[in-house]
């Protein structure tokens, strides 16, 4: 019971301090963040280490004065909102400031220190530390304060020590090995800063295209119910004509309405599938699948229903998921109707073949086609042809899911004929008699 209690109590320290960090964090710009850390790190660091090397593990050299001086010049930066607040630190001071106390904690002491213990094994390492710290800082800044700090430091240790210990190979043999993680450090932190840039590009191209795939469907919304507000305003009593274009303009709010569901189901489980486990976990029926699809789906007129045909030849499981397979035909039959709209023309056939040594399911369109220069490229995420036809995750999104599944998906398509989408699973084919749902 004591045991558990401690741990209890271990964990809500240990949360409390979690949770100060992140106030701390949001109360801050990240800069200041980093320096007001720095600021409690050394508070902390300077007597507890001084205490390490002078009693526990004695080493040839050590400085209370230096220390003491370390924890002055860092005890400003623990107040630094508090001064800015009260006017005492204006921009240039507050720079000046910075860039002093940290050249000084850091490359500074740490490198003195490491010449006037002979380069110790201790003091190596620790200076090695020390530089990683101050790189996390801006890169040109760090930099000039590691020169002014390091070319002090040899200045006091020339006046203090050994001068000819600076030219020694104990101290040269360091210098690769700290220009090696100078640059390492550096490097790690353009990656994470072109990483950075492409998180806010792909942000900034989901929001595009999230604005287009709901705007469409906003200003048809806002059309239908100005033409029902001036039908209204017009008559008291509504004509049967009046009544009937009423009629069809709720259908069609109710249509954009189900469309703007669907493309928000679409793209939170797009921009979830990086951490989403996809990986199938039951068995699915392809043909209570595409029926699910067909009844779903909020086809904008009886005419578009009518141009779909399924045709369940035979039935097959699969291991999958059945709401990620609605997912997956839900796209296609959507991206189908598309290409009829802009083909002007056309059906769309949907073929179920389980009785095959390889179960697939073919998704056949004659609308517009897809060019040969742009086939190769359907399958990637943001892209969609011609740009403004939609947001270019669907299909990247069901190419996801069907790797996932061990499956396959692929494209054969003549321009202004077909499209022909095959998905072929590895699955077994049920029996004639339990073949479900057709259309």
């Amino acid at each position: 019971m004591g045991q558990a209690g401690f741990s209890a109590r271990w964990r809500a320290r240990q949360h409390g301090v979690l949770q100060w960090l992140l106030n701390h964090e949001r109360s801050h710009d990240h800069v200041t963040s980093r320096f007001i850390l720095l600021g409690w790190v050394c508070c902390i660091g300077q007597p507890l280490y001084y205490i390490i090397w002078t009693f526990w593990f004695p080493q040839p050299f050590e400085s209370l004065a230096l220390r003491v001086l370390g924890v002055l010049a860092c005890v400003p930066i623990m107040c630094l909102p508090a001064l800015a607040k009260r006017g005492w630190l204006n921009g240039r001071t507050l720079a000046i400031y910075q860039f002093a106390a940290v050249t000084y904690v850091l490359p500074f002491m740490f490198t003195f220190m490491y010449l006037m213990n002979a380069g110790s094994a201790v003091w190596s390492q620790s200076l090695l530390v020390a530089l990683m710290v101050l790189f996390q800082f801006h890169g040109k800044w760090a930099l000039a304060s590691y020169l002014a700090g390091s070319a002090l430091a040899c200045a006091a240790f020339a006046l203090a020590g050994d001068p000819a210990f600076l030219l020694s190979p104990t101290v040269l043999e360091q210098l690769p090995i700290y220009a090696f993680t100078l640059a390492v450090v550096s490097i790690a932190k353009v990656g994470r800063r072109v990483l950075a840039q492409e998180k806010l590009a792909g942000m900034a191209q989901g929001l595009a295209s999230v604005s287009h795939e709901l705007r469409t469907p906003l200003v048809s919304v806002d059309a239908n119910v100005r033409g029902i507000t001036r039908r209204l305003e017009r008559a008291r009593a509504p004509s049967p004509a009046d009544l009937q274009a009423m009629a069809e303009a709720m259908a069609r709010i109710q249509f954009e309405v189900r469309h703007m569901n669907h493309m928000v189901d679409l793209f939170l489980l797009s921009a979830s599938a990086v951490n989403q486990q996809l990986r199938a976990t039951e068995h699915v029926s392809m043909g209570a699948v595409v029926d699910a699809v067909i009844r779903r789906y909020p086809f904008a007129a009886q005419s578009q229903r009518d141009a779909v045909t399924v045709d369940i030849r035979s039935d097959f499981t699969f291991a999958g998921r059945h709401e990620l397979s609605v997912v997956i035909l839900l796209n296609l039959l959507r991206n189908a109707l598309k290409a009829l709209h802009r083909a002007g023309k056309g059906r769309i056939r949907i073929v179920v073949e389980g009785a095959r040594a390889t179960p697939r399911l073919l998704f056949i369109d004659t609308g517009c086609g897809i060019a040969p220069l742009h086939l190769p490229l359907i399958f990637k995420r943001f892209y969609s042809y011609p740009p403004s036809t939609g947001s270019g995750i669907g299909l990247a999104l069901c190419k996801e899911i069907i790797d996932a599944w061990q499956a396959s998906i692929r494209c054969v398509s003549r321009e202004l004929a077909y499209t022909i989408f095959v998905l072929e699973f590895p699955g077994t084919p049920l029996p004639a008699t339990a073949v479900t749902r057709g259309s």
